[in-house]
Protein backbone atom coordinates (compact mmCIF):
# COMPACT_ATOMS: atom_id res chain seq x y z
CA UNK A 1 0.00 0.00 0.00
CA UNK A 2 1.15 3.89 -0.61
CA UNK A 3 1.83 5.85 1.94
CA UNK A 4 -0.83 8.18 3.30
CA UNK A 5 0.54 11.42 3.58
CA UNK A 6 -1.00 13.39 6.78
CA UNK A 7 -2.19 17.04 6.20
CA UNK A 8 1.11 18.62 6.12
CA UNK A 9 2.27 16.39 3.67
CA UNK A 10 2.89 19.41 0.60
CA UNK A 11 4.20 22.08 3.07
CA UNK A 12 7.95 21.68 2.38
CA UNK A 13 8.39 21.00 5.63
CA UNK A 14 10.21 17.66 6.77
CA UNK A 15 8.01 15.59 9.19
CA UNK A 16 10.49 15.75 12.24
CA UNK A 17 9.73 19.85 12.03
CA UNK A 18 6.29 19.52 11.27
CA UNK A 19 3.87 21.69 13.53
CA UNK A 20 0.61 20.39 15.05
CA UNK A 21 -2.35 20.95 12.35
CA UNK A 22 -3.64 24.24 12.65
CA UNK A 23 -7.07 23.55 10.57
CA UNK A 24 -7.55 20.72 13.24
CA UNK A 25 -7.92 24.00 15.70
CA UNK A 26 -9.94 26.30 13.41
CA UNK A 27 -12.57 22.97 13.41
CA UNK A 28 -12.45 22.42 17.29
CA UNK A 29 -12.83 26.28 17.49
CA UNK A 30 -16.00 25.83 14.97
CA UNK A 31 -17.41 23.19 17.62
CA UNK A 32 -17.19 25.35 20.33
CA UNK A 33 -19.06 28.50 19.18
CA UNK A 34 -21.76 26.00 17.88
CA UNK A 35 -21.76 25.20 21.45
CA UNK A 36 -21.55 28.59 22.92
CA UNK A 37 -23.60 30.76 20.50
CA UNK A 38 -26.20 28.00 18.54
CA UNK A 39 -29.59 27.33 19.56
CA UNK A 40 -30.97 24.06 21.29
CA UNK A 41 -30.88 21.02 20.62
CA UNK A 42 -27.36 20.85 19.48
CA UNK A 43 -26.61 19.09 16.01
CA UNK A 44 -23.25 18.06 18.19
CA UNK A 45 -23.94 18.22 22.07
CA UNK A 46 -20.01 18.81 22.61
CA UNK A 47 -19.15 20.10 26.02
CA UNK A 48 -15.61 18.77 25.75
CA UNK A 49 -14.44 20.89 23.54
CA UNK A 50 -14.66 24.27 25.49
CA UNK A 51 -12.48 22.00 28.22
CA UNK A 52 -10.00 21.58 25.54
CA UNK A 53 -9.40 24.59 24.23
CA UNK A 54 -7.46 27.46 26.17
CA UNK A 55 -8.69 30.44 26.96
CA UNK A 56 -7.58 32.87 24.29
CA UNK A 57 -8.80 30.37 21.80
CA UNK A 58 -12.70 30.58 23.47
CA UNK A 59 -12.38 34.83 23.28
CA UNK A 60 -12.12 34.29 20.08
CA UNK A 61 -15.26 33.14 19.36
CA UNK A 62 -16.54 35.87 21.30
CA UNK A 63 -14.41 38.52 20.36
CA UNK A 64 -15.35 37.66 16.36
CA UNK A 65 -18.88 36.76 16.72
CA UNK A 66 -20.00 38.55 13.88
CA UNK A 67 -17.44 36.48 11.00
CA UNK A 68 -18.27 32.89 12.82
CA UNK A 69 -21.89 33.69 12.01
CA UNK A 70 -21.23 35.55 8.71
CA UNK A 71 -23.15 32.96 5.83
CA UNK A 72 -20.04 31.39 5.00
CA UNK A 73 -18.76 30.78 8.05
CA UNK A 74 -22.05 29.42 9.36
CA UNK A 75 -22.25 26.76 6.60
CA UNK A 76 -18.90 25.70 7.19
CA UNK A 77 -19.96 25.27 10.86
CA UNK A 78 -23.01 23.31 9.84
CA UNK A 79 -20.66 20.98 7.77
CA UNK A 80 -18.48 20.63 10.90
CA UNK A 81 -20.48 19.72 13.59
CA UNK A 82 -22.79 17.59 11.20
CA UNK A 83 -20.28 15.60 10.13
CA UNK A 84 -19.34 14.66 13.46
CA UNK A 85 -23.06 14.01 14.47
CA UNK A 86 -23.94 11.94 11.47
CA UNK A 87 -20.17 9.87 11.73
CA UNK A 88 -21.38 9.48 15.76
CA UNK A 89 -24.95 7.98 14.94
CA UNK A 90 -23.69 5.22 12.20
CA UNK A 91 -21.26 4.67 15.14
CA UNK A 92 -23.84 3.12 17.61
CA UNK A 93 -25.65 1.53 14.30
CA UNK A 94 -22.23 -0.10 13.85
CA UNK A 95 -21.88 -1.27 17.72
CA UNK A 96 -24.94 -1.97 17.87
CA UNK A 97 -24.40 -5.07 15.07
CA UNK A 98 -21.26 -6.19 16.81
CA UNK A 99 -18.55 -3.85 15.95
CA UNK A 100 -16.13 -2.78 18.62
CA UNK A 101 -13.30 -1.36 17.17
CA UNK A 102 -13.44 2.11 15.98
CA UNK A 103 -10.48 3.95 14.20
CA UNK A 104 -10.79 7.87 13.67
CA UNK A 105 -8.23 9.25 10.89
CA UNK A 106 -6.82 12.80 11.18
CA UNK A 107 -8.49 12.97 15.02
CA UNK A 108 -7.48 16.24 15.40
CA UNK A 109 -9.41 17.46 18.36
CA UNK A 110 -12.41 15.28 18.16
CA UNK A 111 -13.51 14.61 21.78
CA UNK A 112 -16.46 11.99 21.16
CA UNK A 113 -13.10 9.24 22.99
CA UNK A 114 -14.08 11.62 26.37
CA UNK A 115 -17.87 12.19 26.00
CA UNK A 116 -18.35 8.59 25.06
CA UNK A 117 -21.68 7.42 26.11
CA UNK A 118 -22.65 4.24 27.81
CA UNK A 119 -23.17 2.04 24.25
CA UNK A 120 -19.24 2.42 23.23
CA UNK A 121 -18.00 1.66 26.55
CA UNK A 122 -16.69 -1.98 24.71
CA UNK A 123 -15.06 -0.24 21.51
CA UNK A 124 -11.42 0.11 21.58
CA UNK A 125 -11.29 3.52 20.17
CA UNK A 126 -8.10 4.61 18.11
CA UNK A 127 -7.37 8.10 17.36
CA UNK A 128 -4.85 8.01 14.44
CA UNK A 129 -2.61 11.02 13.70
CA UNK A 130 0.69 12.92 13.20
CA UNK A 131 2.53 12.36 16.33
CA UNK A 132 2.96 16.47 16.32
CA UNK A 133 -0.90 16.88 16.25
CA UNK A 134 -1.25 14.17 18.93
CA UNK A 135 1.31 15.80 21.41
CA UNK A 136 -0.56 18.95 21.07
CA UNK A 137 -3.69 17.50 21.86
CA UNK A 138 -2.45 15.11 24.77
CA UNK A 139 -1.50 18.56 26.22
CA UNK A 140 -4.12 20.04 26.13
CA UNK A 141 -6.07 16.87 27.73
CA UNK A 142 -3.69 17.14 30.65
CA UNK A 143 -4.03 20.87 31.24
CA UNK A 144 -7.62 20.97 31.50
CA UNK A 145 -7.47 17.48 33.37
CA UNK A 146 -9.98 15.59 31.04
CA UNK A 147 -8.90 12.15 31.99
CA UNK A 148 -8.18 9.28 29.42
CA UNK A 149 -10.55 6.33 29.25
CA UNK A 150 -9.00 2.88 29.52
CA UNK A 151 -10.77 1.98 25.74
CA UNK A 152 -8.71 4.77 24.08
CA UNK A 153 -5.47 4.12 21.92
CA UNK A 154 -3.22 7.20 20.25
CA UNK A 155 -1.50 5.83 17.37
CA UNK A 156 1.08 8.35 16.00
CA UNK A 157 1.10 8.39 12.57
CA UNK A 158 3.76 9.47 10.35
CA UNK A 159 2.08 8.90 7.28
CA UNK A 160 4.98 10.12 4.49
CA UNK A 161 6.93 7.34 6.37
CA UNK A 162 4.41 4.14 6.60
CA UNK A 163 1.19 3.01 5.15
CA UNK A 164 -1.80 3.35 7.22
CA UNK A 165 -1.83 -0.69 7.42
CA UNK A 166 1.81 -0.46 8.93
CA UNK A 167 0.50 1.97 11.49
CA UNK A 168 -2.24 0.32 12.70
CA UNK A 169 -0.31 -2.93 13.24
CA UNK A 170 1.96 -1.13 15.52
CA UNK A 171 -1.20 -0.88 17.51
CA UNK A 172 -3.19 -3.82 19.17
CA UNK A 173 -5.93 -3.22 15.86
CA UNK A 174 -7.13 -6.64 14.90
CA UNK A 175 -7.50 -7.22 11.06
CA UNK A 176 -9.29 -10.56 11.66
CA UNK A 177 -12.29 -8.32 12.94
CA UNK A 178 -14.74 -5.91 11.57
CA UNK A 179 -13.75 -2.33 12.20
CA UNK A 180 -16.08 1.61 11.78
CA UNK A 181 -13.60 4.21 9.91
CA UNK A 182 -14.57 8.23 10.72
CA UNK A 183 -12.25 9.91 8.13
CA UNK A 184 -13.48 13.01 8.72
CA UNK A 185 -11.96 16.54 6.56
CA UNK A 186 -9.23 14.58 5.71
CA UNK A 187 -10.05 13.06 1.82
CA UNK A 188 -8.93 16.80 0.34
CA UNK A 189 -5.28 16.77 1.52
CA UNK A 190 -4.48 13.44 0.52
CA UNK A 191 -3.45 12.52 -3.45
CA UNK A 192 -5.68 10.09 -4.71
CA UNK A 193 -3.14 7.11 -5.22
CA UNK A 194 -3.23 7.38 -1.12
CA UNK A 195 -7.47 7.84 -1.27
CA UNK A 196 -7.33 4.80 -3.21
CA UNK A 197 -5.12 3.08 -0.56
CA UNK A 198 -7.15 3.64 2.19
CA UNK A 199 -10.58 2.71 0.42
CA UNK A 200 -8.91 -0.71 -0.55
CA UNK A 201 -7.53 -1.63 3.09
CA UNK A 202 -10.93 -0.47 5.22
CA UNK A 203 -12.71 -2.77 2.08
CA UNK A 204 -10.91 -5.67 2.80
CA UNK A 205 -11.69 -5.80 6.65
CA UNK A 206 -14.74 -8.38 7.40
CA UNK A 207 -17.90 -7.72 6.44
CA UNK A 208 -19.74 -5.05 8.28
CA UNK A 209 -16.61 -3.16 8.42
CA UNK A 210 -17.73 0.99 8.18
CA UNK A 211 -16.05 3.88 6.77
CA UNK A 212 -17.87 7.09 6.99
CA UNK A 213 -16.06 9.79 5.42
CA UNK A 214 -16.46 13.47 4.24
CA UNK A 215 -15.59 15.17 0.71
CA UNK A 216 -15.56 18.57 -1.59
CA UNK A 217 -16.46 18.81 -4.66
CA UNK A 218 -14.98 20.30 -7.55
CA UNK A 219 -17.58 23.22 -7.07
CA UNK A 220 -16.06 24.19 -4.27
CA UNK A 221 -12.29 24.12 -5.73
CA UNK A 222 -13.94 26.66 -8.40
CA UNK A 223 -15.45 29.13 -5.42
CA UNK A 224 -18.95 28.12 -5.97
CA UNK A 225 -19.28 27.68 -2.33
CA UNK A 226 -17.53 30.44 -0.59
CA UNK A 227 -17.25 29.21 2.92
CA UNK A 228 -15.40 26.54 1.79
CA UNK A 229 -13.73 28.42 -0.60
CA UNK A 230 -12.15 30.47 2.25
CA UNK A 231 -11.44 27.12 4.07
CA UNK A 232 -9.42 25.87 1.32
CA UNK A 233 -7.60 29.18 1.01
CA UNK A 234 -6.90 29.34 5.06
CA UNK A 235 -5.48 25.85 4.67
CA UNK A 236 -3.33 26.58 2.12
CA UNK A 237 -1.84 29.69 3.55
CA UNK A 238 -0.93 27.56 6.99
CA UNK A 239 0.79 24.90 4.78
CA UNK A 240 -1.98 22.67 4.66
CA UNK A 241 -3.62 22.68 1.17
CA UNK A 242 -6.74 21.05 -0.34
CA UNK A 243 -5.86 18.45 -3.10
CA UNK A 244 -8.03 16.28 -4.11
CA UNK A 245 -11.82 16.28 -4.90
CA UNK A 246 -14.80 14.29 -5.70
CA UNK A 247 -18.04 13.76 -7.61
CA UNK A 248 -20.61 11.59 -5.72
CA UNK A 249 -20.84 9.41 -8.26
CA UNK A 250 -16.82 8.68 -9.06
CA UNK A 251 -16.67 8.31 -5.37
CA UNK A 252 -19.38 5.73 -5.27
CA UNK A 253 -17.64 3.61 -7.96
CA UNK A 254 -14.18 4.28 -5.88
CA UNK A 255 -15.57 2.51 -3.25
CA UNK A 256 -17.50 -0.26 -4.50
CA UNK A 257 -14.57 -1.44 -6.52
CA UNK A 258 -12.01 -1.16 -3.20
CA UNK A 259 -14.85 -4.09 -1.67
CA UNK A 260 -17.24 -2.27 0.12
CA UNK A 261 -21.48 -3.32 -0.60
CA UNK A 262 -23.20 -0.52 -0.01
CA UNK A 263 -22.77 3.45 -0.34
CA UNK A 264 -25.05 6.02 0.48
CA UNK A 265 -24.80 9.77 0.87
CA UNK A 266 -26.45 12.10 3.45
CA UNK A 267 -28.69 14.45 1.27
CA UNK A 268 -29.37 17.88 2.15
CA UNK A 269 -33.55 16.51 2.57
CA UNK A 270 -32.31 13.97 4.83
CA UNK A 271 -29.95 16.00 6.68
CA UNK A 272 -32.81 18.64 7.31
CA UNK A 273 -34.86 16.11 8.37
CA UNK A 274 -33.71 14.50 10.75
CA UNK A 275 -31.08 17.39 12.33
CA UNK A 276 -32.04 20.84 11.44
CA UNK A 277 -36.40 20.55 11.37
CA UNK A 278 -37.54 22.84 13.73
CA UNK A 279 -34.20 25.11 14.94
CA UNK A 280 -35.04 28.28 16.30
CA UNK A 281 -32.01 29.47 15.30
CA UNK A 282 -32.65 28.57 12.05
CA UNK A 283 -29.10 26.65 11.39
CA UNK A 284 -29.13 26.02 8.17
CA UNK A 285 -29.16 22.31 6.79
CA UNK A 286 -26.10 21.96 3.73
CA UNK A 287 -26.97 22.84 0.24
CA UNK A 288 -25.03 19.51 -1.15
CA UNK A 289 -23.95 16.21 -0.34
CA UNK A 290 -20.53 15.92 1.16
CA UNK A 291 -20.95 13.07 3.46
CA UNK A 292 -20.80 9.60 2.77
CA UNK A 293 -21.63 5.66 4.46
CA UNK A 294 -19.91 3.15 2.99
CA UNK A 295 -20.37 -0.34 4.34
CA UNK A 296 -18.09 -3.91 3.51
Amino acid sequence: MNSFPGRMSSSGTSSEQRPASQTALAVALLRAFHQLYDGEPKVLDDPVVLKLLEPQDLNKTKEEFARFESKPAKALRVHVVLRSRYAEDCLASAVSRGIRQFVTLGSGYDTFAYRQPDWAKELTIFEVDHPASQGAKKRRLTASGIALPPNLEFVPADFEASSLRDILARSSFDFSRPAFFSCLGVLVYLPQEAIDALFRLVGSLPQSSELVLTFSSPKSASGVESGFRQLAQAAAAVGEPWRTYHEPQALRCALVEAGFSSVDFLLPEQAERLYFAGRADKLPPPRRASIARAVV
